[in-house]
C-alpha cells in the first residue's frame, strides 16, 4: 500500500476510532492520523496472526482491518497512560 493510500485509510480509521472509542481524546488532524496509521499496523498485524489479509489499499475490508487496529492501539494507549498518572 503507498503511503497516500496509508494516510487516506490511516484519517478515517483515526477518526473512526475516535468516535467508537469512549472517553476524551486530545489532539488534531496528526494525532488522528498517527492513531489510524498505528492502527493499520497493528490491525494488519493481529488479521495475519488469526490467517486473514491485512490492510491491501483503500477499500472497506481496509478501514475495518485499521479502524479495529486503532481501537487496540487507542485502548493499549489509555491503559499504559493511566498507569503513568
Amino acid at each position: 500500500m503507498g503511503w497516500l493510500a496509508w494516510i487516506i485509510v490511516g484519517l478515517i480509521a483515526g477518526w473512526l476510532a475516535k468516535m467508537i472509542s469512549p472517553g476524551p481524546e486530545r489532539g488534531g488532524l496528526l494525532v488522528t492520523l498517527v492513531i489510524g496509521v498505528v492502527g493499520a499496523i497493528v490491525g494488519g498485524w493481529i488479521f495475519n496472526l488469526l490467517g486473514y489479509s491485512g490492510a491491501s489499499g483503500v477499500n472497506l475490508y481496509s478501514i475495518i482491518v485499521a479502524t479495529l487496529g486503532a481501537i487496540v492501539f487507542l485502548w493499549v494507549w489509555k491503559m499504559l497512560s493511566r498507569r503513568s498518572a
